[in-house]
C-alpha cells in the first residue's frame, strides 16, 4: 500500500487561492467519497481549515495520480494550481501528517487548534467508510505523537493560536484595548478563544453574533468575570458592526458578508472614526477592497503572519525538542509497519509448526495406546512447549530482519520453511490492519517465556 500526501497551505499559497481550494465542512464526506473512487484510491481522508487543504490517501500503487481529483472536484485549472502543490510519499507523508497535527508546520507554531482539526477530519472519513484498515493506524499513530509532543516538550507551555495572534495584532494597533468595543461574528472555538484573550488585555464591551442564536448564547454563557460577551443577533449584524472599534470575524460563510457599501455605511455611522477588521475566516469574511477605504483597516490570515513569526523566534528551541521527538515517533511506526509486514510470514511459520506437530502427535499416539486425559494433556504440552522453543530463534530472526529491511534473510527463512506468503516491500512500508493472530505475535504472545 502506498501513502500519498497531497496540499496546499499558508507557505506555499496565497490566501486567494486558498479560499477557493478550500471544501467546507458539510461537504467533507462527499468529497472523501469521491476521491475513493478514483482508479487505485483505497482510502482517504481531506483536511480543510483557513490554513491547509490536504488529501490523505492509501493507494494501491506509486502511479496513482490524486491531482486530477483536486482540479476538477473544485473546478480550478491546473496550471494555476500545480506551482502551489506539494506532494509527500510513503514515510515523508507520515512525517508531515505526524508534524501537522503536533503544529510544527502551523503559522502559530505550537497553536492547539490544528490537532483538533485533524480528529474532525479523521471523524468526517471515518464516519463516511473512507478511513478503514489502511489509514486507521496512520492517523492513531499521528494523534499519539501529536499528545507525546504536547506532555514532553514545551511547545504547548503558553496558549497561542491564531486568535491570540489577531488579538496581539489588534494591541499593536491601539497600544491598549481598554475603552474600546470589539464585535465578534462567529461563535465557533476560534471566535472565543479571541474573546478570552480580548478581556485578558482589558477589552471593556465584547459584543458576538452567530448565524444560530443559540451558539452564540452558549459561548456568552461560559465567560464568567466583568466583562461577558452580549449576544446580537443575526439580523442586527451591520447596526452593530457600526458600533465597534475591532471586528473580529470568523464564520463558515461561503462568500464575504462584510463588503465596500457596508464598511462605507459604517464610517458615515461613525463619522469617520477609524475601524479595524481582523478576519480570520477561509473563505474571507471581508471583501479585501474594504482597505481602500480611508479609514477602515483590514487584516486577514496572512497579514497574521508577520505576527505569527515572532512567537516562532520565541519557540524555537522548544520546536527544535518537538522535531527530534516527531522524528523518533515516525521511525517508531515505520518500524511498526515492517513488522506487521511480516506478521502473515510469521503467522504461516506457527500454522506450519503446528501441522507438523499435530501429525507427529497423532502417530506418536498410536503407539502410546489409549492415555488418560492427564497423560494426554502432558504430551501436548510438552510437544507445544517444543515447538515454541525452537520457533522462537526463527521468529526473532524474521523480525530483526524486518526492521533492518533485509530482504535476502527473510527469503531465506521462507524458502526454508516453504511459506506461501510474499516477502514484504520494505521500500512503500504498507499500512495494513492487523489480524487478531498477528497482533497475538507482535505482543509475543505464544512465544516461550525465558
Amino acid at each position: 500500500m502506498n501513502l500519498i500526501l497531497l496540499g496546499i497551505n499558508h507557505k506555499t499559497a496565497p490566501i486567494e487561492l486558498r479560499e477557493q481550494v478550500a471544501i467546507p465542512k458539510d461537504g467533507l464526506a462527499d468529497a472523501a467519497r469521491t476521491l475513493t473512487l478514483n482508479h487505485g484510491v483505497r482510502e482517504a481522508m481531506i483536511l480543510s481549515t483557513c490554513n491547509r487543504v490536504e488529501i490523505l490517501t492509501a493507494a494501491d500503487g506509486p502511479d496513482v495520480d490524486i491531482r486530477d481529483f483536486l482540479h476538477n472536484h473544485l473546478a480550478i485549472d491546473p496550471a494555476m494550481l500545480k506551482p502551489h502543490l506539494y506532494e509527500y510519499r510513503d514515510r515523508e507523508a507520515v512525517r508531515h501528517l505526524f508534524r501537522v497535527a503536533a503544529s510544527l508546520d502551523s503559522m502559530v507554531v505550537g497553536e492547539p487548534q490544528i490537532l483538533g482539526q485533524v480528529k474532525e477530519a479523521y471523524s468526517v472519513a471515518r464516519e463516511a467508510g473512507t478511513v478503514q484498515s489502511q489509514l486507521e493506524p496512520l492517523l492513531q499513530s499521528a494523534f499519539a505523537a501529536a499528545k507525546k509532543v504536547r506532555s514532553e516538550t514545551e511547545i504547548g507551555s503558553t496558549t497561542v493560536s491564531i486568535a491570540s495572534v489577531a488579538v496581539d495584532l489588534a494591541m499593536k494597533i491601539f497600544g491598549s484595548l481598554a475603552g474600546k468595543k470589539v464585535f465578534l461574528v462567529g461563535a465557533g472555538k476560534m471566535s472565543e478563544l479571541a474573546a478570552r484573550h480580548l478581556v485578558a488585555q482589558g477589552a471593556s464591551t465584547i459584543l458576538v453574533t452567530n448565524r444560530t442564536l443559540e451558539r452564540a448564547e452558549r459561548m456568552a454563557e461560559r465567560f464568567t468575570g466583568s466583562v461577558v460577551p452580549k449576544v446580537v443577533p443575526w439580523d442586527e449584524l451591520y447596526e452593530a458592526a457600526a458600533q465597534a472599534d475591532i471586528v473580529i470575524s470568523s464564520t463558515g460563510a461561503p462568500y464575504p458578508i462584510f463588503r465596500k457599501e457596508h464598511a462605507q455605511q459604517f464610517l458615515h455611522k461613525r463619522k469617520n472614526r477609524p475601524m479595524f477588521f481582523i478576519d480570520i475566516a477561509l473563505p474571507r469574511d471581508v471583501e479585501p477592497e474594504i482597505n481602500n477605504l480611508e479609514g477602515i483597516f483590514l487584516y486577514d490570515i496572512d497579514d497574521l503572519q508577520a505576527v505569527a513569526a515572532s512567537h516562532m523566534e520565541e519557540r524555537s528551541r522548544e520546536a527544535a525538542d518537538a522535531e527530534a521527538l516527531i522524528a523518533q515517533e515516525v521511525e517508531r511506526f515505520q518500524q511498526k509497519q515492517k513488522t506487521v509486514n511480516i506478521a502473515p510470514m510469521i503467522v504461516g511459520l506457527q500454522h506450519r509448526a503446528e501441522d507438523l506437530r499435530q501429525a507427529e502427535l497423532k502417530r506418536a499416539q498410536a503407539r502410546l495406546g489409549n492415555l488418560t486425559p492427564e497423560q494426554m494433556a502432558a504430551v501436548e504440552a510438552m510437544s507445544r512447549s517444543l515447538v515454541n522453543k525452537f520457533l522462537h530463534p526463527t521468529m526473532q530472526a524474521l523480525k530483526q530482519a524486518a526492521r533492518e529491511s533485509d530482504v535476502a534473510r527473510i527469503e531465506g527463512i521462507r524458502e526454508t520453511w516453504s511459506l506461501m506468503a510474499e516477502v514484504p516491500h520494505f521500500e512503500q512500508d504498507a499500512v495494513r490492519d492487523e489480524t487478531p493472530a498477528e497482533k497475538a505475535v507482535a505482543a509475543g504472545i505464544g512465544k516461550e517465556k525465558a
